[in-house]
């Protein structure tokens, strides 16, 4: 690394330089001095560009063109790099606050970057371009203006145009460019537009050319890292989702404490009986004693059933709602199950579209309640719930749902839908189940509830499972496999 004030020296001279060269120009016109003023100045920017200090080589971007406060995986990149006392500068979308402990780290700094949205009234093809090109022009004017960085490491998808404006970036200021693959991004514009559309087929050809341009590459399975050396020539290193520390079983004190938050603002979580409440503090699922200020879960409490979701097209939750009607006709038939509160939570474009459906189901014994969860409840609940449902299917068969982590994390079991290298996180039969339609999905509620709240059946033993073999949590994982690279 250059000493704090040699650049500046070297600035200074170059600008004197180019003064001179100026003065020479004016006085004799018509020579080669316009060449070598061009030359000496594009010299004079790139070296102002490339200026260091002393905490240039601690400097870090985390880059996501996406809502920094549901990127979760990012997330944890800053802290783990902030732990290791790097100074990172993390950039995005600010729609939803982030996880506490990102926004009370010293080293890291949130910059937000305005979403830039399609013009409406233009075709398709034009409003996509006019927008590519406006997020170019911003994404440059705050890489470039900001300190120089050692290092950025984006998210992919979204890659465009962010990919190409990185590596842009990065040879100009000479920073190392990471790609951190979650997904290929022209797989998910397929599920809108087809394969064979034009912008998926270009979208495609831009991920592959400047994918390669990377100097170094994380992805999150061993399936995509294979797919990546076979097909696209990349080598990169598999860093799989590991759930943060704040994913564990919740204590039944904080699960109280939530169920009661919770109460004031769903009704779905609120005490359904009209009994004297003068002694006991009542929510559906727990009771807190005020006379000796214990707590403890309902015996005829429901099944809390959890899954969360972006309400996006590679997440089909007609699945689940046909799964829940044929529940509520087994329980109104006379089954022994218990009822049925499942919460979704998430944001999303296709959220009103779903919850019309939810609208007209008409259930007695299934309740459904789609909230919006700060950051710090949402472990908690996940911590709270009996049984975890995932829909996450992935575009291009590569990528593993986080959501399923963080319930393996809590100790949560999982009934998840089926696709390509799932079997690389749930293990059928062992620490969940693996359906491919609602069908399927309704048989193994049905299996997995019968009993409840008992420990003995197939959700007990699921549980234990997951108790007896915790893994690897977020930052051993990520000081493995990514520390030597920044470092």
């Amino acid at each position: 690394m250059a000493a704090p004030g040699s650049s500046s020296l070297c600035l200074a001279a170059l600008a004197l330089i180019a003064a001179l060269l100026a003065v020479l120009y004016a006085t004799c016109p018509g020579s080669v001095w316009p060449a070598v003023c061009g030359a000496l100045l594009t010299g004079l920017l790139v070296v102002w560009l490339r200026r260091r200090d002393a905490r240039t080589a601690r400097r870090v971007c985390v880059l996501v063109l996406g809502d920094i406060g549901r990127s979760p995986r990012m997330q944890y990149h800053a802290l783990s790099l902030s732990r290791h006392g790097f100074y990172v500068t993390f950039t995005g979308y600010s729609e939803s606050r982030p996880h506490q402990d990102v926004l009370s780290q010293e080293n890291i700094r949130i910059v937000s970057i305005a979403e830039v949205k399609g013009v409406r009234g233009l075709p398709l093809v034009f409003s996509y371009v006019l927008k590519v090109l406006l997020q170019c022009l911003q994404l440059l004017r705050l890489l470039l203006t900001m300190e120089t960085q050692s290092r950025v490491l984006m998210q992919n998808p979204p890659g465009l145009p962010s990919m190409a404006v990185v590596w842009f970036v990065c040879v100009v200021r000479g920073s190392r460019f990471i790609i951190d693959w979650h997904n290929y991004g022209y797989t998910i514009m397929a599920l809108s537009h087809g394969h064979t559309h034009p912008l998926v087929l270009v979208a495609q050809w831009y991920e592959h050319v400047f994918g390669r341009l990377a100097d170094d590459n994380l992805c999150v399975t061993e399936a995509m890292r294979d797919d990546l050396q076979e097909n696209w020539g990349i080598r990169a290193t598999t860093l799989y989702d590991r759930p943060a520390a704040v994913f564990r079983e919740t204590p039944l004190e904080l699960r109280h404490r939530l169920f009661v938050r919770l109460a004031r603002i769903h009704p779905q979580f609120q005490d359904r009986c009209d009994e004297d409440k003068a002694e006991a503090e009542k929510t559906l699922f727990s009771v807190r004693d005020l006379t000796d200020d214990t707590v403890a879960l309902r015996a005829g409490r429901p099944a809390l059933l959890l899954s969360s979701t972006s309400w996006t097209e590679d997440e089909d939750f007609s699945i689940l709602l046909e799964a829940l009607e044929e529940y509520d006709s087994l329980v109104r038939g006379g089954a022994s199950l218990p009822a049925l509160v499942c919460v979704i939570t998430g944001k999303g474009p296709q959220k009103g579209h779903y919850l019309e459906l939810i609208d007209s189901l008409g259930l007695e014994h299934v309740t459904i309640c789609t909230p919006w969860l700060e950051a710090e409840d949402y472990p908690l609940l996940l911590g709270s719930a009996d049984l975890g449902v995932c829909l996450h299917k992935s575009s291009s068969g590569l990528d593993l749902p986080m959501k399923v982590v963080d319930m393996f994390g809590c100790c949560l079991p999982v009934c998840a839908i089926h696709f390509k290298c799932l079997p690389e996180l749930v293990r059928h039969e062992e620490n969940g189940l693996i359906f491919r339609d609602s069908q399927e999905l309704t048989q193994q509620l049905q299996s997995l509830l019968s009993g409840f709240p008992g420990s003995e059946g197939r959700l007990g033993s699921f549980r234990r499972n997951l108790q007896a073999s915790r893994g690897q949590r977020w930052d051993d994982n990520w000081n493995q496999n990514v520390l030597p690279l920044v470092s």
